[in-house]
Formats: structure tokens, C-alpha cells, sequence
């Protein structure tokens, strides 16, 4: 049981990320290409709208969700060498999907990472507070949330058959999504053959981990009963990857986290010379990834317990911040790598 004023500590430290504002990169499109690609549809009727080159090998793309009614942004770095099928990579930004302060497309390296590797990456926007699964009502807030479907039987489809994907999938997150990628491994079997989370806090039905959740989510106004119902109710434990983690055999795992000490990239130059996100480093970013060292050693301890195996790094400091998410990635790749066959 944690502590009341480790309790509120929590609370703070997560509500507290509405108030940071930390400045995106700007991204500039070309005019839109021919959508030679705008045939690729999911069976329930989900398709590309429309495509835009960034450049030779990046693009954004239109998607209509048929689950959600709308049309949602992904980013793609396309493979290196596209002739023969290849495995795509799926990262999820966190708790901001990737719209108001950074995403994996403007934070970090992975342009340039995976320039020479055969690997579509493909980065979703959107889905803000909404733990990327389905929720069970509409939230007058955050509108309707289905995005456990979006990815898991609509996007896949689509980028298989759009841009040659084998077949072979693999997803990593950040923060929010380093739960949702257990999630989504756990709700849909052998979709994914390997799974990255990078300072998430995968337990979410106990006292603990319901507060966190609701934390989160309350920090756009969204009402976490529109998502799995009081707390009393049975989808809370469905949909807590720690609880049934005894079914991820057979996936490979990678989970990494900080310790929230301030560390190498806890500076002026680690933050490119942002002194707002460096404060936001020092300050709430070190609380948040306080918790998520907490929830990251408990992970370790459940599947040490069900002989599940899995990588874990336990970063001796680092904050809650980007450029510590852009390392893990590169150390995870390894692994991530070797599980789509590469």
C-alpha cells in the first residue's frame, strides 16, 4: 500500500505536465503526392485518405478509423530497401499523442536510425489520455476512443498491404503507451512479435496504479468511468497487463526506466537548449520518473515470479524525458530487431 503523501506526490507530479509548454517542432509538407496507395483497407472499412512526402523516405498519412469516425495522422520512416516485404515497428507517443509537446517524429532520431535499416516505422498521433485502448462511452471531453481497434485490426491491414509490410509487427512506447503496448500485446495474440516500454507503469488495477490512471486521464478532463467503469468494476483488472502476464510468453520484452535522479541529459545541452523543458526535466519530469522506477521494479518482480522472460534496464538516473526515450530505443532495437527477423 503506498503512502498517502506518496500518494499525493504522485498525483501532483502527473498533473502537474499541463502546465509545462514545451515548444514542438514545426513540420513542413510538400505538396500532397498521388495516394498510389489509397486502395489499402481494413476489412471493416477503415482507409487511406490521403498521403503527403515530407521527403524521399518520410511520410504523413490520412487514415479514416471506421471505429472512430475520423481521420488520424501517422507518420511513416519507410524501409530502407522496400522490394521485399519487411516488419514494421509501431511507436506510440505518450500521454499527449504526440501533438502538444513532442513526439517520436520531432523528439528524437529515428529518421536517421532507422535510415539504413529494412523496417517501416510507423508513429500514430493522437489518442491523448485514452491508454490507446477502446473505451465503453463516448467521454464528453475526449470524444469516442477506440483506439485498442484502430491498431491492432485497422492500421496493421492498412500498412501491410499500402506499403509491403510482411506481416511482422513490433510496438514500443513511451510513458502512458509503455502500459498500453502490454495491453495491446496481451489483446491481440502474436500481433506483436516484440514489445517496448520505455517508463510506463504497466500495473493499473490496484489502489496504486488506479490512481495513476485516473490522474492521467483527468489531466485533458477526460473520466476514466467512460473508459473501464468505477473502480470496482471487472474491466479494471481485465486490462492490467500485470495481473495476467503469465500470457506474454512467447513475446519478446524490453522495459527500461530512470531512477528520476537527474542525469546526463539533464541539462542545457541535453534539452537543445530549452531551458522550459529543462525545468520541466528537473522538476516533474524527475517525480515522474520517481514513480515509474517504483512501478518498473514491481513489473520486474511479477515476471521473475512466472519465469516470463524479458530485458529490463534500470537506468542508474534520467528523468521522464525524450532524450532518454530516444537511448532506450537504440537499446532495444537489438532485441526488437532480432524478434521481426532482422
Amino acid at each position: 500500500m503506498v503512502s498517502r503523501p506518496l500518494r499525493m506526490h504522485i498525483i501532483r507530479a502527473l498533473a502537474a505536465v499541463s502546465a509545462v509548454i514545451a515548444v514542438s517542432a514545426a513540420t513542413g509538407y510538400r505538396a500532397n503526392a498521388e495516394p498510389t496507395d489509397r486502395a489499402a483497407t481494413a476489412p471493416d472499412g477503415s482507409h487511406i485518405t490521403d498521403i503527403r512526402h515530407i521527403d524521399d523516405r518520410k511520410l504523413d498519412i490520412g487514415v479514416y478509423s471506421a471505429a472512430m469516425g475520423t481521420v488520424t495522422r501517422v507518420q511513416m520512416v519507410r524501409a530502407a530497401d522496400s522490394r521485399r516485404p519487411v516488419p514494421t515497428l509501431y511507436l506510440l507517443n505518450g500521454a499527449n499523442g504526440g501533438i502538444s509537446d513532442g513526439s517520436w517524429a520531432d523528439r528524437t532520431d529515428i529518421a536517421h536510425f532507422f535510415a539504413d535499416k529494412r523496417v517501416n516505422v510507423v508513429v500514430p498521433f493522437g489518442g491523448a489520455s485514452s491508454y490507446f485502448t477502446d473505451w465503453r462511452a463516448d467521454d464528453p471531453v475526449l470524444g469516442r476512443q477506440r483506439w485498442r481497434t484502430f491498431l491492432t485490426e485497422e492500421l496493421p491491414p492498412i500498412m501491410n498491404s499500402g506499403f509491403g509490410g510482411s506481416g511482422a509487427n513490433a510496438i514500443a512506447g513511451i510513458s502512458m503507451a509503455g502500459t498500453s503496448v502490454f495491453q495491446l500485446a496481451l489483446a491481440a495474440p502474436h500481433l506483436y512479435k516484440a514489445i517496448g516500454s520505455y517508463s510506463g507503469c504497466v500495473r493499473t488495477s490496484d489502489p496504486q496504479g488506479q490512481m495513476i490512471v485516473d490522474a492521467v486521464v483527468g489531466n485533458r478532463m477526460g473520466n476514466t468511468v467512460n473508459m473501464w467503469g468505477p473502480p470496482t468494476d471487472p474491466a479494471w483488472a481485465d486490462n492490467d497487463p500485470y495481473l495476467h502476464a503469465d500470457r506474454l510468453r512467447g513475446t519478446a520484452i524490453y522495459v527500461s526506466t530512470g531512477s528520476g535522479i537527474p542525469g546526463p541529459l539533464d541539462n542545457l545541452q541535453g534539452s537543445h537548449g530549452d531551458a522550459t523543458q529543462l525545468a520541466y526535466q528537473l522538476v516533474f519530469g524527475a517525480a515522474l520518473e520517481t514513480v515509474t522506477n517504483i512501478c518498473t521494479h514491481e513489473l520486474h518482480d511479477r515476471l521473475r515470479q512466472l519465469g516470463v522472460p524479458a530485458t529490463f534496464d534500470f537506468r542508474p538516473t534520467g528523468t521522464h524525458s525524450w532524450g532518454y526515450w530516444q537511448q532506450d530505443l537504440h537499446n532495444s532495437w537489438r532485441l526488437l530487431g532480432h524478434a521481426l527477423g532482422l
